[in-house]
């Protein structure tokens, strides 16, 4: 039983995932959060699928289920990686008049388009079920609602981006129920053409059989309706398609943040690249192409001097609801132009994360570690670098990456071993 202060008020959302309750989160006033499964989504064994570790496939899953999840001030890391970081946090807390770390009213504000199909709603009083507060009975459920600055949208990450939807080439923050189908980034303040750079390293990635989604480049006067933000005096922006919308519908998804359980602040420290592969050879509707997908990208993100790929760029995505594939790419930038002497990735591989020391031997280690057939991984690794070196060259001629950047990415591939190493 948790003990409440007398009188203690309490907020209540109510979670939904594809029509079906989930359950609910209480806030109280004394700052812990409860999240509370619903009886019917904890005996369904066909429910679709919250996040993995609930799935009836998952270990432990049903003892997970069967007790409230408990925390104090912040979210669990599975609702608390749902919301911004950074700037787009701080501009969000702004308009609600709150705090960045106020993660129960964001999610309130945020929970009618977070990523993925989970929505969040605030409960009256009257509707708030009474096994929610047995063991609270000195607490009082209030009415209260999620208003805040217009334009309501969460989007994990921490650059200013804006989900937004397309419409006779003009693009506007969705209203009225409606959904975002394109996630647009804005230049930066900060580093220069951040947009050319992403359009041409994820272009670059799908060259050489790296899944992506639809990406263009967007001049910033076609975006309607942005709050006021500092824009560098750069005309275009970049935009990628929603892989968490389809016709006009939410598909459900999660990084791997939220499958580890490990807080945004974790992203870099708190797991490699071993266990993302494992999760994925283990549980996923197709692990060896999703096994072999994931390797090609880790070797395209070396290639591309991208030291960003932390646990919250790998998502899976729920097409099925219920079980997950890998989702298509995101967020591959040549970060090594912005980071004088980047010479690592985000997370270990084969026990190393240097760029120029990494070679074939530390994949195998890496296959090794995950228990993935190496057999089943090389001819994946020689596809990508037979393409890169065949398509890259004459393509970064044309593709719009600043001439600046284009040379310092050359000089990554000629500095990277034998195995890795690309001529220009």
């Amino acid at each position: 039983m948790t003990t409440v202060q007398k009188n203690e008020e309490v907020k209540v959302l109510r979670l939904t995932l594809h029509d079906r309750l989930v359950g609910y989160l209480a806030g109280f006033t004394s700052g812990r959060i409860v999240l509370t499964f619903a009886p019917e989504f904890k005996s369904d064994a066909s429910r679709p699928t919250f996040s993995l570790i609930t799935s009836p496939a998952f270990p432990n899953a049903d003892k997970l289920l069967s007790e409230p999840w408990k925390t104090n001030q912040k979210l669990h890391p599975t609702l608390s990686n749902l919301l911004p970081e950074g700037a787009l946090r701080e501009l969000v807390a702004q308009g609600l008049k709150t705090h960045v770390d106020n993660e129960f009213q964001m999610l309130s504000y945020l929970g009618r388009d977070l990523p993925g199909a989970l929505i969040a709603e605030t409960v009256s009083p009257e509707d708030v079920p009474n096994y929610l507060l047995s063991d609270n009975d000195k607490a009082k459920a209030i009415k209260f609602d999620a208003d805040g600055v217009d334009g309501k949208f969460s989007l994990a990450g921490v650059q200013m981006k804006f989900s937004m939807k397309e419409k006779d080439g003009r693009y506007n923050f969705a209203t009225g129920g409606d959904l975002g189908d394109w996630i647009v980034k804005t230049p930066s303040t900060k580093h220069q053409h951040v947009p050319l750079n992403e359009y041409t390293a994820m272009s670059l990635a799908a060259l050489a059989g790296v899944d992506i989604p639809d990406i263009k480049l967007i001049e910033l006067r076609k975006l309607d309706g942005l709050p006021q933000i500092n824009l560098p005096d750069e005309e275009l922006a970049f935009a990628i398609k929603r892989f968490d919308r389809e016709g006009g519908q939410r598909v459900h998804m999660e990084d791997f943040a939220q499958v580890l359980v490990k807080y945004p602040q974790q992203k870099y420290d708190s797991a490699n690249y071993e266990q993302i592969a494992k999760v994925l050879y283990g549980f996923t509707e197709d692990g060896l192409a999703d096994v072999q997908q994931f390797a090609r990208r880790l070797l395209v993100n070396i290639l591309l001097a991208n030291g960003d790929a932390h646990l919250k760029n790998w998502s899976l995505l729920y097409k099925n609801q219920i079980n997950p594939r890998l989702s298509p790419a995101y967020d591959i930038v040549t970060t090594s132009v912005y980071i004088e002497d980047e010479k690592k990735y985000a997370l270990n591989l084969g026990k190393t994360k240097e760029w120029f020391k990494v070679n074939q031997a530390h994949f195998k280690a890496w296959a090794d570690r995950s228990e993935i057939p190496w057999r089943a991984i090389k001819p994946h690794l020689d596809d990508a670098m037979e393409k890169a070196r065949v398509l890259w060259p004459e393509a970064l001629e044309e593709l719009p990456m600043a001439d600046q950047h284009k040379d310092k990415l050359r000089s990554h591939w000629r500095l990277l071993q034998d195995d890795f190493q690309i001529s220009s």
